[in-house]
């Protein structure tokens, strides 16, 4: 294999790398804008979404009614928002896996002792695929609590 060939190949990962953590990102730009359609667009039409609140969900009408009807209900009791960090993303042509972290900062109005503030910290384990030279989310999965309480 050429030395160029060799290089090419190493750009190419870096650049779908970064393309995977702009596509991440961007998927939770749009929950937390509750921009339901642009979330969507993010997940192939065959995809997956396993949320530990609401279950797995997959295919373009399952995202849709858990996006649009029960995720959109929680957002109208939980003003918040989320955001990811620490990615740990293998790409392998043009398939791709790994995790991030997940955290959810949660304002509730209506408890008891008046209006709190709280932090829900969680894991996300994702698959992704290429498809007509652009990353999409095939499948993530939201696991929490994050790490598991020890068992015993």
């Amino acid at each position: 294999m050429s030395h160029t060939t060799e290089l090419e190949k190493r750009i190419q990962r870096i650049e779908d790398l970064e393309a995977i953590k702009n596509l991440h990102r961007t998927y939770i730009y749009h929950v937390n804008a509750q921009e339901w359609d642009d979330v969507l667009d993010c997940i192939t039409e065959d995809g997956t979404v396993d949320l530990a609140l609401h279950g797995s969900h997959t295919g373009s009408a399952e995202l849709a009614e858990l996006f649009k009807v029960k995720v959109a209900k929680v957002n109208e009791k939980w003003n918040g928002g989320h955001f990811v960090t620490q990615p740990v993303i293998t790409v392998d042509g043009d398939k791709a896996s790994g995790f991030w972290m997940l955290y959810i900062i949660v304002f509730d109005a209506e408890t008891v002792v008046g209006p709190t503030l709280r932090w829900i910290q969680g894991r996300h384990d994702c698959e992704y695929v290429k498809q007509d030279g652009r990353w999409k989310i095939k499948y993530v999965k939201f696991s929490r609590p994050w790490p598991e309480p020890p068992k015993g």
